[in-house]
């Protein structure tokens, strides 16, 4: 979301008459655009602000983005202006600006900002307010334009998507505009982050399945594997109802690849609530998993609770789940040896691309800078954790 913040932001600046620099040490006006989400976040930017401060005299900084009120003031030593992003913003409506895309591939559209979810540990709801959905017809006009200029990937944006209702339409939930933004095109990339299993509906699963464009890609949160911590956390589900949904998905769609977001040491969390987490890391066997340490942020009713397990602790339990998701991953990447696949070109360093899978598998082999952006087939001659390696067979 915040990379689709900055699009947003640039587009605006420009229109102001400002022009990107292309050099930090050039500018006379810097932007940072920050998350709150975690704590160590927060710390960069405290870093990135002491090095700003040794540019030269003159020039203006402002921060924008995320930014939970405790940290507001201490920020204004260090920036010119601390404003959230929609004051920031405020000239416009946020989500009908015109992006000024990162890139001419891979385009990010929001569908909806804020929250009304309220997970203990979560400053989404204080950050960005409640949810607002976007219209529509607006989002699928942005899409058609981006169709229109050749991307090759589109992804649907939102702190919980599957809570999508058009404004101009309560018929139209995220299900729908899924399907209307099917049905605009027979050959582009949609993906979308992130869902609420406790919302993702038997509606959603089947258009999922049936769609030629919707890649076979998934990141579903379960954040914790013990209902207890599930219950403290306000994630409105139960581990069994989210293994239900995992099944029912996976009998769907069987080519899904499957991602999760999950916290550990979270106030209170035993070893044996722990352990809960590990049984269940192992049963679903994730493609990928982003593991989080538990830090406390203002204004949540997480805060209020004992932060009782020590860093220590944390970091043990984080390395445990990494392990399992190290030989999960493993397994699945190794089925894709000797299969020739369709890679979407993202980065080249030293003579390597990268570049995700229609799957989201992260896939790297020789080439040339040339090819960035552009689908590629490729021959996967190796598997690791974390990813596939592979030889160029022929662009299309």
């Amino acid at each position: 979301m915040n990379h689709s913040d900055s699009e947003r932001i640039s587009s605006s600046l420009e229109k102001q008459g400002y022009k990107p620099a292309s050099k930090i040490d050039e500018a006379g006006l810097i932007v940072v655009n920050m998350c709150s989400i975690r704590q160590s976040a927060v710390d960069r930017v405290y870093g990135l602000a002491f090095n700003l401060k040794k540019l030269k005299p003159g020039v203006k900084t402002i921060l924008t983005g995320c930014i939970l009120n405790k940290d507001k003031n201490k920020f204004l030593k260090n920036f010119n202006f601390v404003l959230d992003i929609n004051d920031f913003l405020k000239t416009e409506n946020y989500l009908r600006i015109r992006p000024k895309y990162s890139n001419n591939f891979s385009a990010l559209v929001p569908i909806s900002d804020g929250c009304n979810n309220f997970c203990s540990y979560c400053v989404v709801p204080f950050t960005r307010g409640p949810l607002v959905c976007r219209d529509h017809e607006e989002i699928l006009k942005e899409i058609e334009n981006i169709i229109k200029k050749g991307f090759k990937e589109i992804w649907l944006l939102g702190q919980n998507v599957n809570d999508y209702v058009s404004p101009s339409d309560a018929n139209i939930n995220f299900a729908k505009l899924l399907k209307l933004t099917d049905d605009l095109s027979e050959n582009i990339w949609i993906r979308f982050t992130s869902p609420h299993p406790q919302y993702f509906s038997n509606e959603l699963i089947e258009v999922i399945a049936r769609s030629k464009n919707i890649t076979p890609y998934l990141n579903l949160p379960v954040q914790s594997g013990d209902d207890k911590i599930l219950k403290k956390m306000k994630r409105p589900y139960s581990v069994s109802d989210y293994k239900r949904l995992v099944k029912k998905i996976r009998n769907k769609i069987p080519s899904i690849v499957l991602s999760t977001d999950v916290i550990v040491g979270f106030p209170g969390e035993t070893k044996q609530e722990f352990q809960n987490t590990v049984k269940l890391f192992e049963e679903i066997k994730f493609d990928m998993a982003y593991i989080s340490k538990y830090s406390p942020r203002s204004g949540t009713s997480a805060e209020k609770m004992q932060d009782n397990v020590s860093q220590e602790e944390k970091d043990k339990r984080r390395e445990i789940l990494t392990e399992i998701l190290r030989k999960t991953a493993l397994a699945s990447n190794k089925k894709y040896i000797g299969k020739i696949i369709d890679v979407l070109i993202m980065k080249h360093k030293e003579g390597v691309l990268m570049g995700k899978s229609r799957d989201y598998k992260t896939v790297k082999f020789q080439g040339t800078e040339n090819q960035i952006g552009k689908l590629v087939k490729v021959e996967i001659i190796d598997a690791l954790s974390w990813g596939l390696k592979g030889k160029s067979s022929t662009e299309k």
